[in-house]
């Protein structure tokens, strides 16, 4: 245990192959914090036009699985675009060990093991999809999907974040229920409003690449209804506030529906600031950064409006020595049905 505690090689060995609930956390809020991560590279491929970067896929070029030079393709744009799949290979690596280190969780929790599974096979998807949209030169539809895969996967991250933290009694929620019935609209509108913001994007001048199809949508109107979402949503956040208030929820629960609502200021501020300077590509990787903060902190209400009782301590859940698999249940104080 003392080189656990001083080498972090061995420390980050152990997280994995030796899990505790903290260290399994850990790596849950690692995985929550690189697929957020992967729609501002992802981003910066596009808003530095070097979406066709690589021309193909899983190759770079025809001839090569590396940058090589190309006729027609810039070294920068291909290193970009290069460097963001190469990426992915990251992201897998954290994907699988949050895997491994809930299949190896004593004693394991069967739906952590699932949230869990679902990173790897959600980073893999999201790379053929990547490949899809190569394949197609851009087109705005199969963008929209790619970037979409991501707050899909951030549910199944955040979940196995807010999971590995609390027990496996059944759930209680802790505010009025149509209170809770609001913080779970919420996450509904604000998917809709993500699949809007893809509308804009698609029908804006960030297209990736200057031969990738645009949507033939006026880019006035669409940005309206985004806007409208927009709205929908602070005002549906600040209906949920007050009534928190008014009911007394408890305080982390009001705690989380502020900081949903000073993301979404700062994310309007933004929108609002790119749409009148003409949408510089900066400020509009800030705002798909700010995208993915939104959608991390609705997750984040709808999920503290319930519990599923405290986790139980290692000490009481760890089976005494050489009494074998045998020890209480993690996170379940009360033996488990057969």
């Amino acid at each position: 245990m003392a080189e656990r505690s001083k080498n972090p090689l061995a420390r980050a060995r152990d997280a994995v192959w030796r899990p505790t609930p903290s260290s399994l956390r850990l790596l849950a809020l690692l995985s929550v914090i690189v697929n957020a991560g992967i729609i501002v590279t992802g981003g910066a491929v596009r808003l530095t036009k070097s979406g066709l970067g690589c021309s193909t896929w899983p190759k770079c070029t025809p001839e090569s699985m590396i940058p090589t030079s190309a006729p027609g393709h810039s070294p920068v744009h291909m290193a970009i675009e290069f460097g963001n799949r190469t990426l992915t290979f990251a992201i897998l690596a954290v994907a699988v060990a949050v895997f491994v280190a809930a299949l190896r969780t004593v004693p394991r929790r069967r739906d952590l093991v699932y949230l869990a599974a679902v990173q790897p096979l959600g980073v893999v998807a999201q790379a053929v999809w990547g490949g899809v949209t190569v394949l197609t030169d851009l087109h705005p539809v199969t963008v929209a999907g790619h970037f979409m895969l991501s707050p899909l996967l951030l549910i199944a991250c955040v979940a196995l974040y807010v999971r590995a933290g609390e027990g496996d009694g059944p759930v209680r929620v802790l505010v009025d229920r149509r209170l809770r019935a609001l913080a779970l609209a919420l996450v509904w509108v604000t998917g809709l409003l993500m699949v809007a913001g893809t509308v804009v994007t698609g029908t804006g001048p960030h297209a990736g690449d200057d031969r990738a199809e645009r949507f033939d949508f006026a880019i006035e109107q669409v940005t309206r209804v985004h806007s409208l979402l927009a709205w929908l949503t602070v005002a549906l956040t600040v209906a949920l506030l007050a009534g928190l208030w008014r009911h007394d929820a408890p305080p982390r629960v009001r705690r989380a529906a502020l900081t949903l609502l000073a993301v979404e200021a700062a994310q309007g501020a933004i929108g609002y600031i790119q749409y009148f300077l003409g949408v510089p590509a900066l400020l509009v990787g800030l705002h798909m950064l700010g995208s993915a903060l939104v959608w991390i902190a609705v997750l984040n209400v709808a999920f503290a409006t319930r519990e599923r009782g405290p986790l139980a301590s290692a000490e009481s859940a760890a089976p005494p020595a050489g009494a074998g698999s045998a020890g209480a249940q993690l996170g379940n104080p009360r033996p488990q049905p057969a």
